[in-house]
């Protein structure tokens, strides 16, 4: 089935009436829940995984964006800084590390080489820093906190989001301090945000198959929550299309919605979709593109305390991208830069993924939407009509 962004109108809630009308009994009572603005249970989520058509699904997550949102659909001036991708875990998934005993495979920055990517930007509107890597046994707690102090004092408007979770937890129980210590270090030298990595799929009988050997997913909340507690945002996410069944995902997406409804600490949610590069999952096919939207419209429908939903452009493509803004996502990540590696060295779409801003905004505007400049934490930085 080909799908074009030009043939999803962005205002395809008109007739939701009409549509739940057609439908089952069981479907046509969520999607009244939706139009009342009523919490979804887990058998309503999974009820729209198993039988509800894409048409359906979209159409409502429509609606529910364009209630939140409107056409407004957002974006950052952002670059992200790799300090390695040597690693000491060994995920299944994972096309981007490589293991310490072979750290000869991969690269080693110095605090001196990721300030000189910082430098790069001098004098640009970029208004963020996103550093994540692999988990690298010589780069600890310190070594990050130097850095962060030294980008601080070099650039101390640019908002530094840094590090999973999985990193985190491997600094803070090799410096032999608690999550709460760890984070409070981390804030006062500087980090203002948490990324969403790392979360995978809670589920202990999935990460055991995927990601046995790093964070689970209970430590992975408590990260987050310590961090949310100490008054920083963070993001989350999910990856989606392996061999997680649909009972998975909504069991991880109804422990972030507990979370949220405990903190308000998250800024958005992020589905991140499997990619099978050159990986140890290389066997496991790749979901569609129906099954992608099918997941971003029900990730809007579910979680109803979570204010944006972002789908990462670099994974997904450009076009790819554009259909998600039917499918319930109001944020499509940021101009980026092409050092990203992490999802090129898996066969995403976008091999060398960078923006200008005049492209995200073209991108946004084709598909009827309004792009909209935020900061990390989406305050409003620029209108484009």
């Amino acid at each position: 089935m080909m799908i074009t962004a030009e043939a999803i109108p962005a205002t395809a809630t008109q007739n939701i009436q009409a549509l739940l009308n057609g439908q089952p009994e069981a479907l046509r009572h969520v999607g009244q829940k939706v139009l009342a603005g009523e919490r979804l249970s887990d058998a309503d989520a999974l009820l729209l995984f198993e039988q509800a058509s894409l048409g359906f699904v979209g159409a409502l997550a429509n609606h529910v964006r364009e209630k939140m949102h409107g056409h407004n659909t957002y974006f950052n001036r952002n670059f992200h800084i790799e300090p390695t991708n040597v690693c000491v875990f060994s995920c299944h998934f994972c096309s981007y590390s490589r293991l310490y005993a072979k750290r000869e495979e991969g690269w080693e920055l110095s605090i001196d080489d990721m300030l000189n990517i910082v430098k790069k930007y001098d004098g640009k509107p970029e208004t963020e820093v996103h550093i994540v890597g692999g988990v690298h046994p010589k780069m600890n707690l310190y070594f990050f906190v130097e850095l962060i102090q030294k980008i601080r004092a070099h650039r101390p408007d640019l908002h530094i989001k840094g590090f999973t979770a999985v990193e985190l937890d491997y600094m803070f129980r090799k410096a032999k301090v608690s999550i709460e210590e760890g984070m409070t270090i981390l804030r006062d030298a500087g980090l203002q945000s948490l990324p969403g990595g790392g979360a995978e799929i809670f589920a202990p009988e999935i990460r055991e198959q995927i990601c046995a050997d790093k964070v689970d997913g209970a430590g992975w909340l408590h990260i987050h929550e310590t961090a949310h507690r100490l008054g920083m945002h963070t993001n989350a996410t999910m990856l989606y299309g392996h061999v997680e069944h649909y009972t998975h995902r909504v069991d991880h997406m109804r422990q972030l919605r507990e979370l949220q409804d405990r903190t308000g600490g998250f800024n958005t949610f992020i589905p991140l979709k499997f990619r099978n590069g050159d990986n140890d999952m290389s066997k496991v096919p790749e979901v569609s593109v129906i099954e992608d939207l099918k997941l971003y419209a029900i990730a809007r429908l579910y979680m109803d305390n979570f204010p944006h939903l972002k789908a990462y452009w670099p994974m997904l493509g450009r076009k790819n991208a554009q259909l998600t803004l039917a499918f319930g996502v109001n944020d499509i990540d940021g101009t980026i830069d092409d050092t990203t590696k992490i999802y090129s060295m898996a066969g995403s779409e976008e091999q060398t993924p960078s923006m200008t801003t005049d492209e995200i905004v073209t991108l946004i505007r084709q598909v009827g939407r309004k792009a909209v400049e935020r900061d990390t934490l989406y305050n409003v930085i620029q209108e484009w009509s």
